[in-house]
């Protein structure tokens, strides 16, 4: 039997439960580690989801030798020291989405993996799934003619939670929800995009709460774009064509695809496989990757990420959007 991927997971909040979750039934990725600030909390952690080690500190994490992935699982707005940290230390690294608070961090960290040649990849979940191939097939036999538009939504009524509304924290829309909307829009059409208008309904402390994104491509297709933290949004991404369109029930985890001819004909609706919880999908993609000695996945490429976190800063300063960490 191959040897297993130990995952070391970093930040002991929702998101690194629903991964430890999913890594309990990946027979080849074992959820070995957790770090948290409080070791009690990590040890709680840890009895609860059958991890084999508890950190109180991110820094034993990073230093314990069988960790072979570094899973960063904290608010994004406290992803850039410690991603930095592991890579300095030589850790393969899985970064959950957004990336980092800014551009200058995410280069930062991209160019100090590329020179320690260290794998490095962004969690942005919906990448990786399987039925984003299975679309772009689709689109590529024609099956709804030459694309036209692009619509993606997502929208959670989320209250006053501190991470939204809070500049220290990077709050906003855009970062924990509209990144889902462009890379959706980034996933099934890669020409170049020549011209961008946006809009934003902020909050008292300055934080984008609902926010809408036009993109204008070379090749004449329009994209559409909401994302939005204080509102229920059916979160669906449709792409039209000449001859038809395709709906995708939810880009945040998409499970349905439904297709349709011309005159709103439905043709067909395709389920994507069986999943544990979605998130499967990257470590699986992180494994393959650095069994293979890559030091990225074909899946997120690192310039990918990159040239979304450099427009997301466009828009947040075009919006008077500002973290304490921007430059």
């Amino acid at each position: 039997m191959e040897k297993k991927l130990h995952v070391g997971i970093v930040g002991a909040g929702w998101i690194a439960e629903k991964a430890a979750i999913t890594l309990r039934e990946l027979p080849t990725v074992e959820c070995y580690a957790i770090a948290s600030r409080s070791q009690e909390k990590a040890e709680a952690f840890a009895a609860q989801w059958g991890v084999t080690v508890a950190y109180g500190s991110y820094a034993d994490l990073i230093a314990d030798p069988k960790v072979d992935l570094v899973y960063v699982a904290t608010p994004h707005s406290h992803h850039y020291d410690v991603t930095m940290q592991a890579l300095e230390a030589g850790k393969a690294c899985l970064v959950e989405k957004a990336f980092m608070a800014n551009y200058a961090q995410s280069q930062r960290v991209v160019d100090l993996a590329r020179r320690k040649n260290v794998f490095l990849a962004e969690a942005i979940w919906t990448r990786y799934q399987p039925i984003v191939p299975v679309i772009r097939k689709m689109m590529a036999e024609g099956r709804i003619g030459d694309l036209r538009l692009i619509t993606a939504s997502i929208g959670y009524s989320m209250g006053n939670k501190p991470r939204i509304m809070r500049p220290d924290l990077c709050g906003g829309a855009l970062l924990d929800l509209g990144v889902y909307g462009i890379n959706f829009v980034r996933m099934f059409h890669g020409a170049e995009i020549v011209h961008i208008e946006s809009q934003c309904v902020k909050s008292d402390t300055g934080m984008d709460l609902t926010n809408a994104v036009s993109f204008t491509f070379s090749d004449g297709v329009l994209a559409n774009i909401q994302s939005s933290a204080c509102c229920v949004n059916d979160n669906q991404g449709i792409l039209c064509g000449t001859e038809g369109y395709l709906i995708i029930d939810n880009i945040n985890n998409p499970q349905t695809v439904r297709v349709y001819a011309r005159d709103r004909v439905f043709i067909e609706e395709i389920a994507v496989p069986r999943q544990i919880t979605g998130y499967e999908y990257q470590f699986l993609a992180c494994q393959e990757a650095i069994e293979k000695g890559l030091t990225e996945t074909p899946y997120m490429p690192l310039d990918e990420t990159l040239y979304i976190m450099k427009m997301m800063d466009t828009l947040r300063f075009k919006w008077g959007v500002r973290y304490p960490m921007d430059e």
